[in-house]
């Protein structure tokens, strides 16, 4: 369901189809598209790759300087028309892509549970609401949801636990919501991507190398315009860390946390947030 390099699987799926060829430009050329999450990393990448094809492209985030210098070199690279906003959305869309992400760390679950409804509330729930908000305009042009998750969505690993929740979330929700829309014949394409670990620029306590963020960021594109289901990046290490979490789960476990570097993962001190009282404590419930 992708690629580690050269063309593209997705390009074959889209020309024995009769589509558009997934590596020509002109598959978004005029296309609206709001990327959010693009002031750096992979939705910077994604707002380039669509100026270089000619899209219109929105891209949102935090920080409104480094939107701006993207905003910029989207002009350079020959985007039809390319700017920034902070909630707004224009009066069509033809493709949503949510990449956007709430700070969190890697380490052992510290019991914050305040820090996980934080992190809900971004990686989550303003994914379903944008997609509630923008759901009448893609419905019009018979567009595309795309969602940036995670492998860790499927598979997760330790060190990452409010991060795991908010991305199995993403997966039960979008997936469900494909079936109601095929059931309603709602012409809506939503499209997972479960992504590995990818040259993002953060801090790597795996002993695995990452995948380049330009390339990963051309395959979310494809997979979306493509209209595909998931889009496994790189496909080597995520398909078959799925296809052991079906055959040998006990393994894969162990696999995992053989590529964690533990030693380099620190208790961080008590947080001041809420925290779920300890196992046997009054008011735990156990």
């Amino acid at each position: 369901m992708g690629a580690a390099g050269g063309q593209s699987p997705l390009c074959h799926a889209g020309e024995a189809h009769g589509t558009v060829s997934a590596s020509s430009p002109e598959m978004l050329r005029g296309k609206r598209v709001i990327v959010t999450g693009a002031s750096s990393g992979i939705g910077e990448q994604m707002a380039y790759h669509l100026a270089r094809m000619g899209a219109h492209v929105l891209v949102t985030a935090r920080t409104e300087a480094k939107l701006q210098k993207v905003v910029e070199r989207c002009r350079e690279l020959g985007a039809a028309s390319a700017r920034f906003v902070s909630a707004l959305l224009p009066g069509g869309l033809d493709m949503l892509i949510l990449n956007h992400i709430g700070h969190s760390y890697f380490n052992y679950f510290d019991g914050d549970v305040d820090h996980i409804r934080k992190l809900l509330e971004t990686n989550f729930l303003s994914y379903v609401a944008m997609t509630v908000t923008a759901l009448p305009m893609l419905k019009e042009s018979e567009g595309n949801i795309v969602v940036v998750s995670s492998v860790a969505g499927k598979a997760p690993g330790p060190f990452a636990a409010p991060y795991s929740a908010t991305k199995f979330a993403l997966d039960g929700f979008f997936s469900s919501l494909r079936h109601e829309f095929i059931i309603e014949n709602v012409n809506v394409s939503i499209t997972l991507c479960i992504l590995g670990y990818i040259d993002t620029g953060k801090l790597n306590a795996t002993g695995v190398a990452p995948s380049p963020k330009e390339e990963c960021a051309l395959e979310i594109i494809r997979s979306g315009a493509l209209r595909q289901h998931e889009l496994h990046y790189p496909p080597g290490i995520v398909n078959g860390m799925l296809l052991l979490r079906g055959l040998a789960p006990g393994f894969l476990d162990t696999l995992i946390r053989s590529n964690i570097v533990v030693e380099n993962v620190h208790r961080a001190p008590p947080p001041h947030g809420t925290r779920v009282p300890p196992a046997g404590s009054p008011g735990s419930g156990r």
